[in-house]
């Protein structure tokens, strides 16, 4: 069993990135410019932003928070939305979700300019992933696929069986992993709620992705021997043992599925690290792009 290390690999990519940067600072370039809008004071969301900010002045990327209140107004934020798409000097942002009840989170993600769009949300980026042509892909599918990639994981031909049809990592993760090309080539299966029996899936899976968000949900009566298992879920667990009084679960038995994988991510330390890195990857694609026009 090997460990797929998204820690140890999305530092590798930042490194590489800021040896890009410096490059494009040594030619006299303007270096990638990364905003982030957050909206309230939501904990985890706050945690990740700063993470967000930290990273890119790590590897020389010009960075803006754009904090603003929990009541503002959907017109306010569409308002704020169309500053950002105007602002030449922004190569790319985010908005981080979720957003407060009384904003409609569609109308929000059509607002931004798909060009900007480092998140790879929008419907024009979302359908020319399936086109198969050069666009933003959605971090965390961008980080699965590069982590198989680093680590050589065979996909040509294989079963992947994905659990989570959500628009952000189950549904994408599906068109990528049946694109031509490595990695890719993949015989895909997308399974969700609904599904019935699905451990008939899991059970003939070479490789499984999960993103359900159900702690410990994949037990190892449920894989063949020699599966690659993706662990997207993250999820608090109360642990009063534990000094923080929880623990960080993905949604794997990792003590049972890891006695019978080849490859398996840590939770965490797997693919949370790399969806961070490939968001900075998807603002540098940004900026030579912009440079190009």
């Amino acid at each position: 069993m090997q460990l797929l290390d998204g820690k140890k690999t999305s530092e590798d990519i930042k490194n590489e990135i800021a040896a890009e940067v410096q490059k494009m600072k040594a030619d006299g370039q303007k270096v990638p410019h990364l905003a982030a809008v957050i909206v309230g004071s939501n904990g985890a969301s706050l945690t990740y932003v700063g993470s967000k900010v930290r990273s890119c002045q790590q590897i020389g990327f010009d960075s803006t928070l754009v904090s603003l209140p929990e009541n503002i107004s959907e017109e306010e934020l569409l308002a704020k939305i169309e500053e950002l798409n105007e602002d030449d000097d922004l190569d790319g942002y985010i908005v981080q979700l979720p957003l407060p009840k009384h904003i409609d989170e569609q109308k929000i993600l059509m607002a931004i300019d798909p060009d900007k769009d480092v998140d790879g949300f929008h419907p024009a980026n979302f359908g020319k992933m399936a086109l198969e042509m050069e666009t933003f892909l959605p971090a965390t599918p961008y980080g699965i696929m590069e982590l198989l990639e680093r680590y050589k994981v065979e996909t040509a031909g294989k079963h992947t069986v994905v659990i989570g049809r959500s628009h952000i990592v189950g549904r994408p993760m599906s068109i990528l992993m049946s694109r031509k090309g490595y990695p890719g080539d993949s015989t895909v299966t997308l399974t969700h709620s609904r599904t019935k029996n699905i451990e008939e899936f899991t059970k003939n899976a070479d490789i499984i992705i999960t993103a359900l968000g159900v702690p410990n949900y994949l037990k190892a009566d449920m894989v063949k021997d020699g599966v690659v298992v993706i662990d997207v879920g993250i999820t608090r667990v109360e642990d009063a043992s534990h000094p923080k009084g929880y623990v960080i679960t993905g949604d794997v038995d990792f003590d049972g599925v890891s006695k019978k994988s080849s490859f398996i991510t840590p939770v965490p330390g797997g693919v949370g690290p790399m969806t961070i890195a490939m968001l900075l990857k998807n603002t540098l694609l940004a900026r030579k792009i912009r440079s190009r026009k």
